[in-house]
């Protein structure tokens, strides 16, 4: 399943924010993103009629099972993407800003080949940590 890049920043936000608050409100997503709350509304709107959020009574946002997949694969790609931009002497502000625009872009293919790149250069160097 194919959705808009934009659709897919706002479900990892999402995510991020329930990540750090007990709730996520449309207000919290502008914030988070520097959005106008008429934006965020739509967007919402949007995500909701297609299934990938659930909002009650009290406007709080929670991800269905189909948006979370979705937020699940972008965080993934977008923390190990800045952290290995960082690791390459990428400053971190950068490195977060590329990370969120690489990871909308780049094909699965690509990003597991990476993944499985960064993870065997981490088992070295803890091999070569402990000789």
């Amino acid at each position: 399943m194919k959705i808009q890049e934009s659709a897919e920043n706002y479900l990892e936000t999402i995510y991020m924010l329930s990540l750090q608050h007990p709730y996520v409100r449309s207000i919290d997503i502008a914030n988070e993103l520097s959005f106008s709350k008429p934006s965020v509304s739509v967007a919402m709107k949007n995500l909701r009629e297609n299934g990938y959020i659930l909002v009650n009574d009290q406007g709080h946002i929670t991800l269905t099972a189909s948006g979370q997949a979705i937020a699940d694969v972008m965080y993934e790609r977008h923390t190990m993407l800045s952290s290995w931009l960082v690791y390459l002497g990428v400053d971190p502000k950068t490195a977060a800003e590329d990370a969120c625009r690489i990871e909308h872009v780049l094909s699965a293919k690509s990003f597991q080949a990476i993944k499985e790149h960064i993870t065997k250069g981490n088992e070295l160097a803890e091999n070569a940590d402990q000789i």
